[in-house]
């Protein structure tokens, strides 16, 4: 036998002879590295709420400037009287939102409503508030119905839209 053999015997009988407690100590280890990954992730995690309750707050006080700006530029356009103003950055716009329908009380309005003002699904029968909105712009009010004045919207475009994306934002105020 050479040296590396005899080398190789010892190495062998030395691990054959290692107790439980060696045995022990290695899940001893095991259990150490895991308890050490679920602190990590833990701390991870506590790191994670702390950046995200930073950025709420920032982006918060950055929404409440945006709102001010557009405050801003909608008290121009309305200054100005104009319907539309186009800028180097953007387009701002004042326009009416269409009026809506509601149907107050069905009963009245079924007892009383045009086939043409009617959607029929079997069994059920179902205000077309389209054709009710069409028959109002020549005529009375059909019993039942009542009519929400559409909101006057102030919006604005930003020009140089980027990954062709383009951003668009809106104030609302009730129409007086």
């Amino acid at each position: 036998m050479n040296f590396i053999d005899e080398m190789l015997q010892e190495i062998e009988a030395s691990e054959e002879k290692q107790t439980e407690a060696s045995y022990d100590l290695m899940l001893l280890a095991i259990k150490k590295y895991q308890s050490e990954i679920e602190q990590n992730f833990q701390e991870a995690e506590k790191e994670c709420k702390m950046i995200q309750g930073f950025i709420l707050q920032k982006n918060s006080q950055i929404q409440e400037r945006i709102k001010w700006i557009e405050m801003k530029l909608e008290a121009f356009i309305r200054e100005r009287g104009d319907k539309t103003i186009t800028l180097a950055n953007g387009t701002l716009k004042i326009h009416k939102k269409p009026d809506r329908i509601e149907v107050e009380d069905l009963e009245l309005f079924l007892k009383n409503a045009r086939p043409e003002w009617l959607t029929v699904i079997p069994e059920q029968a179902k205000p077309n508030l389209m054709a009710i909105k069409s028959h109002i712009r020549t005529r009375p009010i059909p019993k039942g119905v009542r009519v929400i004045d559409g909101e006057v919207e102030f919006s604005y475009k930003l020009n140089g839209a980027e990954n062709g994306k383009e951003e668009v934002g809106t104030g609302f105020e009730q129409a007086s």
